[in-house]
């Protein structure tokens, strides 16, 4: 799901990102990647209360939603906020 021109995201494209960062865990690692420009998987707080398979779990719905950009080094992962897509998401939101 590209981002369409002019940053206005799809229907389907804006319900995705809604139904992503309507869950607070998910929030949360969206949160702790959009402080930093590149963060790696292993770093996010979550790893210290939840199981690996739900953080990947989380990163995969946040990926599919195109929030969040994985750039893969070997078995590390990196995580990088697409501002440009949350931005237009937030735009969006704010003329409802």
């Amino acid at each position: 799901m590209p981002v369409a021109k002019k940053n206005r995201l799809t229907q389907e494209q804006f319900d995705a990102i809604a139904r992503a960062v309507a869950d607070p865990r998910r929030f949360a690692i969206l949160k702790q990647i959009a402080a930093q420009p590149t963060m790696g998987c292993g770093s996010l707080e979550e790893h210290k209360t939840i199981s690996p398979a739900t953080i990947s779990h989380h990163i995969k719905e946040l990926t599919e939603a195109e929030l969040v950009e994985v750039a893969r080094e070997g078995r590390c992962a990196h995580l990088t906020l697409r501002r440009d897509v949350w931005d237009a998401y937030l735009s969006q939101l704010s003329s409802l």
